[in-house]
C-alpha cells in the first residue's frame, strides 16, 4: 500500500487530503464545490479513481457529483436528484395522501465490487440505488413498507444515514435511520425487517417491545465478521453477534454513552472506537476534553485516547459520518470536528495529530487506502 486519500465533506465544500503510508505530511486539495454543503463524499472500493459526492443547498437543492480521476475533476450526474429550477419541489408520493419530501442525500455507499453501482440514503428516509455510475436512480421502496408510517424524525431530520453491505452475502444490506431504527434485507432490498430486538429507548418510546422508533446514530462492522455489528445509539453503545437479530449494551465504563460515530479497526475486529459527548442537549466532550475511547475487547472495557488531542476548553462535536479508518499495516484512525479540524492517528489511536485545521464544520470523513 502506498498511501491514503482522506475525503472530507464540510458545510462549505469538500477537501481531499493525501499522504504516503507514513501519514506525516499531507497535501490538501479544495475546496471542491465551494460554498455548498457536502454531506458525504466516498470512494469506490472497486476503483480507487471513482468518487461520489452529495452536493446540496437549501436554495438550489440536491446535486450528485461523480469523479473518475480521484477528485481532480467532477461531473454532475443523477437527473433524478438534480435541481429542477424551482426551490423546494423535491418530493414524491408514496401512494398515500401526503408527500414524501426529498431534502438531501445523507450517505453514499458504493458497491464493494462494481464501481458503477452506488446506494444513496436520503432525507426523508428512503433508499435509492444507481447501477449506471449515478446517471439514474431508482428507489428501493420496500424499505418504507417496514412500518414507515411509524417512523419519526430525529433532531437532525428523518434521515437514512447508514448503509452497510455484507461482503460475504451480496444480497444482505443493513440500513439505519434516525429516528426509526436499524433494518436488514437479505434479498438485495426487495424486502426488509427491523433489526432492533434488545434496543431500549425508554425516553423516546413508551413500549419497550417497539420494533421501530429507535434513534440509531451509526452502525459499523468488520468485513471479516459481518454478522458482528456495533452501534452508537441515542444513549447506549450496542453490539449484535447475530446480524442484528439481537442487541446488547457494551457501554461499560464510558464517561457518557451518548455520541454519534463508531468505527472498527481495520485488522482487529474486536477493537472499536467511539467519541462520547456529554448529552443529547450538550453536544460537546465531557469536561471539555476531546477524547476518543477505544475498546480492544469488543466493548464494555474502554480506554481514553488523549495524546495529541486538546484536553481543556474543547467544545466541538464529531458527527456520525465523521470517523473512518484506513487499511495500512499500522491502521490509521481519522475523525473530523464541527470546529473544522481533522485528526489522524497513524498507530491505531495511541497518538493523534491535526492534519488540517480551520476548515468549515466537518460533516463526513472517509478514507481510501491507495495501491
Amino acid at each position: 500500500m502506498s498511501g491514503v486519500r482522506v475525503l472530507v465533506g464540510t458545510r462549505k465544500g469538500a477537501f481531499i487530503l493525501t499522504s504516503d503510508q507514513e501519514r506525516a505530511k499531507w497535501d490538501v486539495s479544495g475546496p471542491h464545490f465551494a460554498g455548498w454543503e457536502i454531506y458525504h463524499i466516498k470512494g469506490s472500493p472497486a476503483d480507487p479513481n471513482r468518487l461520489y459526492a452529495s452536493q446540496s443547498s437549501g436554495w438550489f437543492g440536491q446535486v450528485m457529483q461523480r469523479s473518475d480521476d480521484g477528485g481532480k475533476t467532477w461531473e454532475a450526474v443523477g437527473k433524478d436528484f438534480v435541481y429542477d429550477g424551482t426551490p423546494g419541489t423535491h418530493q414524491w408520493y408514496d401512494g398515500t395522501q401526503h408527500p414524501w419530501e426529498f431534502k438531501r442525500v445523507w450517505h453514499l455507499e458504493p458497491s464493494l465490487t462494481d464501481p458503477d453501482t452506488v446506494y444513496a440514503g436520503v432525507e426523508d428516509a428512503a433508499l435509492f440505488r444507481s447501477t449506471d455510475a449515478g446517471q439514474t436512480w431508482q428507489e428501493l421502496p420496500a424499505l418504507r413498507a417496514a412500518k414507515g408510517d411509524l417512523w419519526s424524525p430525529g433532531a437532525g431530520g428523518m434521515c437514512l444515514h447508514t448503509i452497510l453491505l455484507d461482503p460475504s452475502r451480496p444480497e444482505r444490506i443493513y440500513t439505519a435511520i434516525s429516528a426509526a431504527g436499524a433494518f436488514r434485507s437479505d434479498d438485495g432490498g426487495q424486502s426488509w425487517r427491523p433489526a432492533t430486538k434488545g434496543l431500549q429507548s425508554n425516553y423516546e418510546l413508551p413500549d419497550p417491545q417497539a420494533e421501530v422508533g429507535h434513534c440509531v446514530h451509526k452502525i459499523a462492522m468488520h468485513p471479516s465478521r459481518p454478522d458482528v455489528l456495533f452501534m452508537q445509539k441515542h444513549w447506549d453503545v450496542m453490539r449484535s453477534d447475530d446480524a442484528g437479530d439481537n442487541w446488547h449494551e457494551i457501554s461499560g465504563n464510558l464517561p457518557s454513552d451518548f455520541g454519534f460515530p463508531i468505527a472498527v479497526h481495520a485488522h482487529e475486529p474486536e477493537t472499536i472506537y467511539v467519541v462520547p459527548i456529554k448529552s443529547d442537549s450538550e453536544h460537546f466532550p465531557p469536561d471539555g476534553k476531546l477524547r476518543v475511547y477505544r475498546s480492544r475487547s469488543g466493548g464494555n472495557e474502554w480506554e481514553a485516547l488523549t495524546q495529541g488531542l486538546p484536553q481543556s476548553d474543547c467544545y466541538v462535536n464529531v458527527l456520525r459520518d465523521a470517523m473512518a479508518v484506513d487499511r495500512l499495516d499500522s491502521c490509521g484512525i481519522y475523525f473530523g470536528t464541527t470546529g473544522g479540524q481533522v485528526y489522524c492517528s497513524p498507530d491505531g489511536g495511541d497518538n493523534w495529530q491535526a492534519i488540517v485545521r480551520d476548515l468549515p464544520p466537518v460533516l463526513s470523513v472517509e478514507v481510501q487506502t491507495l495501491p
